[in-house]
């Protein structure tokens, strides 16, 4: 046990020495926590949005005042023709073109029904969707206030039924998209720290050349490892308190679950991404290629744990190479203890198989690790 705690101690000096590593593993995981959780949204806003008025009347203005009132279309321009508002959809001025026909208000007042034109830049087939749905949802608005007046003036044939609907938004009340990211970032923060610093730490010691003078002394294999990984345990813990002190501070996320539960399942997952770390410096000979190995992993892990993207969009074939990502149980873990306020037998798939993993890789490390006394 002494061994063990004079290898920590030894660990800890030399991460507090290496002055250029202080700020890699403390400031810069805090400010990409901050940058990357108010950039990363796929919220669509501040669409631009021009149209083609051919009416001319007070219900097309009315229409019209509805896109200005909505906070995600900015009212750019009146185009006199479609020739201009194509031109202008090519230059990339506008993303939505509204074009209302002639006799607009005298076939809703006469024949209670018109057609309305919406071209929409579709380059982004995600971001055109969601402007679809926007756009639906201010005319089908419309449609009903209009319904409404004609009621009034009398000159509606059968009355409508009018069905309201009143929605009730659990764990997100505020639909910030921000309650949702956070989270997730947070694991991502975790994750790239506690693996590029487990990989390059005993391939560093290869590089020094001081990795065989260990291996000639009479420390056995499991006390080395121990000793070279918990500091990093240590840390991932560290940046994970101040990454959720910075998301309650900073970015009002809540913390509804146990926060035991979540550091409990935390350490249990860095033991994964420690055990990932150590296998993959095991067969380097250099830091730069335990950051490449490292790094064409992440990027794998990270665009297929659900993070970015919901796996149930992906196809089955991803969806079942899903099951090896340890990142898509820590982002659903992550996600239901702070946000639904998740007990152990809800996370309890996630915690068996991310436990088997850690097993797993652990002992893949520890065998493949070669000690020559």
């Amino acid at each position: 046990m002494n061994i063990i705690r004079y290898i920590i101690q030894k660990e800890f000096r030399q991460i507090f020495r290496n002055k250029a590593m202080l700020p890699i593993i403390f400031i810069m995981p805090l400010i990409q926590l901050i940058i990357l959780s108010n950039a990363a949204s796929f919220e669509v806003k501040n669409i631009k949005f021009g149209y083609i008025d051919n009416d001319r009347t007070s219900s097309s203005r009315e229409l019209i005042e509805n896109f200005n009132a909505s906070t995600y279309f900015n009212v750019l321009t009146d185009f006199s023709s479609s020739k201009q508002a194509k031109s202008a959809m090519l230059n990339g001025d506008v993303d939505v073109v509204l074009e209302i026909p002639r006799h607009f208000n005298r076939n809703l007042i006469k024949e209670k029904k018109t057609d309305l034109s919406v071209t929409i830049n579709a380059i982004d087939g995600a971001a055109a969707g969601v402007e679809n749905v926007y756009v639906n949802q201010i005319v089908e608005r419309f449609n009903a206030n209009t319904k409404v007046q004609l009621i009034q003036l009398g000159t509606a044939g059968v009355q409508p039924q009018i069905i309201d609907t009143i929605p009730l938004f659990w764990y997100n009340e505020t639909l910030n998209y921000k309650t949702f990211m956070v989270p997730g970032i947070l694991v991502l923060l975790v994750t790239m720290i506690t693996l590029f610093l487990s990989g390059m730490n005993v391939v560093r010691e290869k590089e020094i050349g001081t990795l065989e003078q260990i291996n000639v002394t009479p420390i056995k294999k499991h006390q080395f490892i121990i000793g070279k990984l918990f500091p990093f345990l240590i840390l991932g813990l560290l940046l994970l308190t101040v990454g959720l002190i910075i998301a309650k501070i900073l970015f009002h996320i809540p913390i509804v679950g146990s926060i035991f539960l979540m550091y409990g399942y935390t350490v249990i997952y860095i033991l994964v991404i420690l055990g990932i770390g150590l296998f993959i410096s095991n067969f380097t000979d250099t830091q730069q290629q335990a950051m490449f190995i490292a790094w064409f992993f992440m990027v794998i892990f990270i665009l297929m744990s659900g993070l970015f993207t919901p796996v149930e969009s992906m196809p089955q074939w991803a969806q079942i190479l899903t099951e090896a990502n340890p990142i898509k149980y820590f982002v659903q873990v992550m996600r239901m203890v702070m946000l639904k306020g998740a007990g152990f037998s809800d996370i309890l798939p996630q915690f068996a198989k991310t436990l088997l993993y850690a097993f797993a890789m652990n002992g893949l490390a520890v065998m493949s690790y070669k000690k020559f006394t």
